[in-house]
């Protein structure tokens, strides 16, 4: 129960990056949250399996924004 209030928690600080900076990276998100590159993708997949991001893959780097409505 306490990994998925974390879990929760963590998805809406994301979601909180993603809306002041409109487009950012995986590292961008694992550096300004303090966790690692692949938790920070991990979170990052499931929300856009979730319909709320999208991901953009250019030269390697996964770019995430806002799905619109």
């Amino acid at each position: 129960m306490e990994n998925n209030k974390k879990s929760l928690r963590i998805k809406k600080e994301v979601l909180k990056w993603i809306e002041k900076a409109k487009v950012v990276t995986t590292a961008e998100i694992a550096s300004s949250l303090g966790i690692s590159w692949n938790t920070a993708e991990k979170y990052l997949l499931e929300l856009a399996l979730d319909g709320k991001l999208e991901r953009l893959k250019k030269a390697g780097v996964n770019i995430w924004l806002k799905r619109g409505k």
